[in-house]
């Protein structure tokens, strides 16, 4: 097939109506060269909050993108940037996470002379990098923004130079994901040489042809294996608990929230939206992830002495719960999945399952801000608080820290009322409306036994005898963050329908319906 046939006619936008719908990125790109211009000018000696202007840094494309919430979406670029409601609210999320992240990182960086420019710098370059990936409607406009977010967290996971741990993640951490960007590459060129456009809803109707077809399926495979590295879901983990346990645990946080929402993006854009005519061969490669990564991070979890390892197979598992949404949404008409009675009702419940994965990924991401929060909490210049064994008697050295560990445990093991049941329920309806009892009831029996794992947190700080003197001395600003975190993991578990119907809106304009 000629690689510069169109399927579709480009919208004629005007420059203006283009800026708009780049401005977010426009203001963050402005802004994170406004804070390199004042670190490079502030000097070694100067008193100036470094940290306080990459928060400010983020506040216009905040405002710039909370603007464009529910209104038209936007294209931008020959229609290779869209600005839609899916992607407003993955942005305003990103935002809010990388945020809380500075927030919490501030004292941990002090006590170990990190608190450098190029934390923050990296930190906003990674976030603008999760803004195209997010907005991306062209694939090579999905590759940038992947090596931007990528080349940003490489960087940042090898900063603290004088540590050999840190250094062997970086070092992991960027080879294999080298080689995972090579495969998402690598399947890319074969879904364009057989589709011949790189624009994602044009791959769509191209893939209507049997010859496109075929050439899509093998390049879904490598983009499925490069998708899966990035998510971190079994096989592709090998990254995950090296990097976790090695990085300092501010790099550690940023490295496990935030992108999260990018990695999920991309694969509903590219899979979802770009390639739903073979959607039975990749809902089956997402299925085998699924399940591996859920039956494999809980029970090797389970085996754990360093907390961040432990929260590393723990995210593999959840990993697993987001794909299942993603499965859900594409099972009707496909391998013997749920047939409803109307295309609208099949929309409809595609929708919900999509929205479900959209939710949980959302709040996985505010139950890690709020665990890895905890841990530089309790660090100390000298000690890292890393080992299970650290948490012990935390409700007797400081009783409001341990409440705030016992919601988040709770949440990630899914235990009502808290959002994380929630979050596990609506993926589970969304599966079992898909016709997949079987997968439902696996997902439960292996959330169970995670739960173990998690309790056995709550029995440490509660039951056992703290074994540390040291008083805990916890930023103002961080104290305040963790409180309300704490606070939203109940708040949401009791009234989750306000974020719900945003997540719902969100897929609903990402899929036109």
């Amino acid at each position: 097939m000629n690689p510069t046939t169109e399927f579709a006619v480009t919208t004629t936008v005007s420059v203006q109506a283009q800026l708009f719908a780049v401005l977010p990125e426009i203001l963050m790109l402005s802004a994170t060269l406004l804070v390199l211009l004042a670190d490079i000018f502030r000097g070694p000696e100067s008193k100036r909050r470094i940290d306080i202007l990459a928060m400010i840094a983020i506040v216009p494309a905040f405002i710039a993108t909370f603007m464009q919430m529910g209104g038209p979406t936007l294209y931008a670029f020959s229609d290779m940037y869209v600005a839609d409601d899916f992607a407003h609210l993955l942005k305003l999320c990103a935002y809010i996470a990388v945020a809380v992240s500075f927030v919490y990182s501030g004292q941990y960086l002090e006590q170990r002379n990190m608190f450098k420019g190029e934390f923050y710098l990296l930190g906003l370059f990674s976030l603008l990098g999760m803004m195209v990936m997010i907005s991306a409607n062209n694939l090579l406009v999905v590759y940038v923004g992947l090596e931007l977010l990528s080349l940003s967290l490489y960087a940042m996971a090898a900063l603290r130079r004088d540590s050999v741990k840190a250094t062997e993640a970086a070092m992991k951490y960027f080879v294999l994901g080298a080689l995972a960007s090579g495969f998402l590459l690598y399947g890319m060129s074969m879904v364009y040489g057989g589709a011949g456009t790189l624009e994602i809803p044009k791959i769509a109707k191209a893939l209507t042809a049997a010859s496109v077809e075929r050439t899509a399926v093998f390049g879904v495979v490598f983009i499925v294996a490069g998708l899966a590295f990035k998510f971190g879901a079994v096989p592709f983990h090998m990254w995950v608990p090296d990097v976790y346990e090695g990085t300092p645990t501010a790099v550690t946080l940023l490295i496990a929230s935030a992108p999260k929402l990018a990695a999920f993006a991309i694969a509903f854009r590219m899979l979802v939206e770009g390639l739903s005519a073979i959607s039975g061969d990749w809902q089956q490669m997402l299925m085998m992830l699924s399940v591996a990564s859920i039956a494999l991070g809980n029970l090797v979890a389970i085996a754990q002495t360093n907390f961040k390892r432990m929260l590393a197979y723990s995210t593999i598992s959840h990993v697993g719960f987001v794909l299942l949404g993603l499965i859900s949404g594409v099972a009707f008409g496909t391998l013997g999945g749920a047939s409803p009675t109307t295309p609208e009702e099949a929309r409809l419940i595609a929708s919900e399952a999509y929205a479900a994965s959209t939710f949980y990924v959302i709040i996985y991401v505010i139950m890690t801000l709020g665990t890895f929060g905890i841990l530089m909490a309790l660090a100390r210049k000298g000690f890292e608080c890393d080992q299970i064994d650290d948490l012990k008697g935390l409700v007797k050295r400081e009783p409001w820290l341990a409440l705030v560990l016992l919601l988040l445990m709770f949440s990630m093991a899914g235990i009502p009322p808290l959002v994380g049941f929630y979050a596990k329920f609506a993926v589970l309806a969304a599966v079992i409306k898909a016709g997949y009892v079987w997968l439902a009831v696996f997902a439960v029996l292996f959330s169970l036994i995670g739960a173990f794992y998690y309790l056995r947190i709550v029995k440490i700080m509660i039951f056992d005898a703290p074994t540390d003197p040291a008083p805990i001395v916890i930023d103002r600003g961080a104290k305040a963050t963790l409180a309300l975190n704490g606070f939203l993991i109940i708040a949401l578990g009791i009234l989750p329908a306000g974020l719900v119907a945003l997540c719902l809106r969100a897929v609903q304009s990402a899929l036109g319906t």
